[in-house]
């Protein structure tokens, strides 16, 4: 039984368009103490290729963490799937505000040491033990209460184009970052604060909330499956929305629109801009906010020495990449010294 993806993107992509079916973009997670990991990620592998299924999920020994697009017409039948497993049975499917067939060409199952990739080695806090989890409503009504202090858990990049009213957005690359960022802020206030977090669908404050309380932290909220179902709340509920700009989201949709308003510039040109995306350039890859004046006068690339390269034959480029590594800090999501205009 083949339990590996042996498509490529062109070709996947080729075959949705063939099929011509709508699909559904959804997310979800569970922190759940998983025995066999491997035989759990093989029956995965096997039930969602069998539904069409595509994306990108880890299992580890903490829990499932899961993105994925799935046919629409095959969304009741993965529901009946998760809900045969115990620990997802009922589980809450946070479906993307804005659809795109394309938004995975890939199914992955990976097995990874952690479904949130965190640095800490502390395993002294039970992450079970959570924040108290609110609605929309509730929400918005903590938000504006003077004893509260919101947080953005997310990265630098993804605050950048869109985040709530007021809320304090830590200027870091990393979410193992943001966590002694805001602990070293709020150090004074563990007990006389309502720390209210919120990230894109509630998987980073799930973790954060309990490991504040493992800290000290006495008034510990998070926002309930995150912006994505916020956003959902707003629209069927007749919610007031909060959030401004876009949510960044990690597949090739890259962000959803929420509101109108752009609240970040381009990187280069320092225009209002507000879409992402990676340097043409495949040996720098570099992911920034380009306005279209700049994307067409740049074609798509952060540098004038990129744009030079990008322009090479493929075969060309692909030599002056052997015997070179691609190290993670060529992805410092706009940090490069060439952006001009980054945060």
């Amino acid at each position: 039984m083949q339990l590996y993806n042996k498509l490529s993107a062109a070709e996947r992509a080729q075959l949705i368009d063939e099929a011509g079916k709508d699909r559904l973009t959804i997310s979800f997670y569970q922190y759940f103490k998983i025995e066999n990991l491997k035989l759990f990620r093989d029956k995965l592998f096997a039930e969602w290729d069998a539904l069409e299924v595509l994306g990108r999920t880890y299992v580890s020994y903490e829990g499932i963490n899961a993105q994925m697009s799935v046919p629409a017409e095959n969304f009741l039948k993965l529901k009946e799937q998760l809900d045969a497993i115990s620990f997802l049975k009922d589980i809450r499917l946070n479906v993307a505000v804005e659809q795109d067939n394309k938004s995975f060409l890939k199914l992955k199952v990976k097995v990874r040491d952690k479904i949130v990739a965190d640095g800490l080695n502390d395993e002294t806090f039970d992450v079970t033990d959570k924040g108290v989890h609110l609605n929309a409503k509730d929400f918005n009504d903590m938000l504006v209460d003077p004893n509260t202090v919101c947080v953005d858990m997310r990265n630098h990049y993804e605050s950048e184009i869109g985040h709530f009213q007021g809320a304090v957005t830590p200027d870091v690359d990393t979410f193992r970052d943001s966590l002694d960022v805001i602990e070293e802020d709020l150090k004074d206030h563990k007990e006389d604060k309502n720390l209210l977090m919120y990230c894109t669908g509630g998987i980073r404050c799930e973790k954060a909330s309990a490991y504040y309380k493992h800290k000290g932290f006495k008034n510990v909220y998070q926002l309930e499956g995150g912006i994505i179902e916020y956003t959902r709340q707003v629209k069927d509920e007749g919610v007031e929305n909060k959030f401004i700009g876009k949510n960044f989201v990690f597949d090739h949709r890259r962000a959803e629109r929420i509101t109108d308003d752009v609240v970040s510039n381009c990187h280069q040109c320092g225009e209002p801009a507000d879409v992402h995306v990676n340097c043409e350039n495949q040996a720098c890859h570099l992911l920034f906010i380009q306005c279209p004046s700049c994307t067409e006068k740049m074609e798509t690339c952060c540098s004038e020495a990129c744009k030079t390269i990008a322009a090479l034959p493929f075969e060309e480029q692909k030599e002056l990449r052997k015997g070179t590594h691609n190290s993670n800090k060529i992805f410092k999501k706009g940090r490069s010294e060439v952006l001009k205009f980054k945060k």
